[in-house]
């Protein structure tokens, strides 16, 4: 059985993204019968003739007075085949961050476009920003279908337009549906609208979905505190806690301690559960090593080719700050479990999501995206993004506000 899929939508403002999610909770029974009510009470105080799903996702005062999302909302259901995280984020270019908060952790995208409107400067930024973050699969779901009598031709010519921005913004996997979140047309039902397409409904798709494999990294453990009771029964207990990054961590594997570079190996794996003989990525355990060394918060367990410990990095960076970034500017810089000062050592270039353009730049705006040279004031222990999400990404903060400022994903390492 497949297992969890976490899932984020996407797309220009007024594509639906909140309806869709909203029809797929509604048609997959995961709304309890009260929620179902209060929505359609809820829709009939605001006049509208049927019940509008999207209430079930928006839960932000000011997102049911405006009818938009600002932040980015999480709903969890399950299938009988597959268990479901979705994230429903903005469409506002003002709230491109949120777009990156909840995409950053997904294993899939869907992209919405509007049938009438079709690929716009925030769906193709939407795009790029899926494929610099490494989504291993993108949906382009062409919305709102009814409103153009399901014409396949307009679909067609969505579809043409979403492959040549996939092409040149490494999306590598991905497929596309013609839906009406509206109606429910080919979202968890096919639809007798669209004879024409052969593939499944939305919901089918994911549920099936064999997501690419990640990319080939050795185990990273990022050290988040220090255990030491120092009471009986184990006075002598030393144990590191935190969560495995990347890979796999097994009782018996060969670590390097970094950024110290000390070689040791682990003897122990537990969990409030009990002991285990391996953890892999995203589990929170705690680890125990067989020498006495320099490991605390912020210090990374490398099994395999163990990262790389630095103070300079090139990276691909999305700003999401009024104030521009530019060379010499100052913020701190989270990675893991490690938190340092950076100077932005130079600005590099900026792209142009409408032309996909890189052009020379000497600073970052706000959404903008672009190339950046970083330094920082302590080694931190990194891998190219490519190589690993977890370890290969970065936020950069400003120290005043204490705002995430700017996310960043390391291309080379210097």
């Amino acid at each position: 059985m497949p297992g969890l899929l976490r899932v984020a939508t996407a797309g220009s403002v007024d594509d639906g993204k909140s309806t869709l999610i909203g029809r797929l909770l509604h048609d997959s029974k995961a709304v309890l019968a009260d929620q179902l009510q209060a929505v359609t009470d809820a829709s009939r105080r605001r006049g509208y003739r049927e019940t509008d799903l999207a209430l079930l996702v928006d839960g932000l005062r000011a997102e049911r007075e405006q009818g938009i999302t600002i932040d980015v909302a999480y709903r969890y259901f399950a299938t009988p085949r597959r268990t479901f995280v979705l994230a429903d984020t903005p469409g506002h270019v003002q709230y491109t961050r949120n777009m990156v908060t909840g995409a950053s952790t997904a294993d899939v995208a869907v992209v919405l476009v509007d049938a009438r409107a079709g690929m716009l400067d925030q769906s193709r930024r939407h795009t790029t920003i899926a494929g610099l973050l490494g989504v291993r699969h993108v949906v382009l779901a062409v919305n709102k279908m009814d409103l153009v009598d399901f014409r396949e031709d307009v679909f067609d010519d969505v579809v043409a337009d979403f492959a040549e921005v996939a092409s040149k913004r490494d999306v590598r996997s991905w497929c596309a549906v013609p839906i009406s979140a509206l109606r429910g047309d080919n979202v968890v039902t096919s639809s007798d609208s669209t004879p024409w397409y052969a593939g499944p409904p939305l919901l089918a798709h994911l549920e099936e979905l064999e997501l690419p494999p990640a990319p080939a990294v050795g185990g990273r453990f990022a050290v988040q505190l220090v255990i030491r009771p120092r009471t009986d029964p184990h006075p002598d207990f030393r144990g590191y806690a935190g969560r495995v990054a990347a890979g796999t961590l097994r009782v018996g594997d060969a670590v390097t301690v970094q950024p110290g570079g000390w070689t040791t190996s682990v003897t122990d794996i537990e969990t409030f559960d009990g002991p285990l003989r391996s953890a892999s990525a995203g589990r929170s355990v705690v680890v125990r090593i067989a020498d006495d060394v320099d490991a605390g918060r912020g210090a990374m367990l490398s099994t395999g080719v163990p990262g790389t410990a630095t103070t300079e990095v090139e990276a691909t960076t999305c700003w999401l700050a009024e104030a521009p970034l530019r060379p010499g500017a100052r913020y701190a810089v989270r990675h893991t479990t490690s938190e340092s000062r950076a100077v932005v050592s130079a600005v590099r270039s900026r792209l142009d999501v409408s032309t996909f353009r890189t052009d020379p730049a000497e600073a970052l705006g706000l959404n903008d995206i672009g190339a950046v040279r970083l330094r920082f004031a302590d080694p931190l222990v990194v891998d190219r993004y490519r190589d690993s999400r977890a370890t290969g990404g970065f936020l950069l903060v400003d120290e005043t506000s204490g705002a995430t400022v700017g996310v960043g994903m390391i291309d080379a390492i210097t």
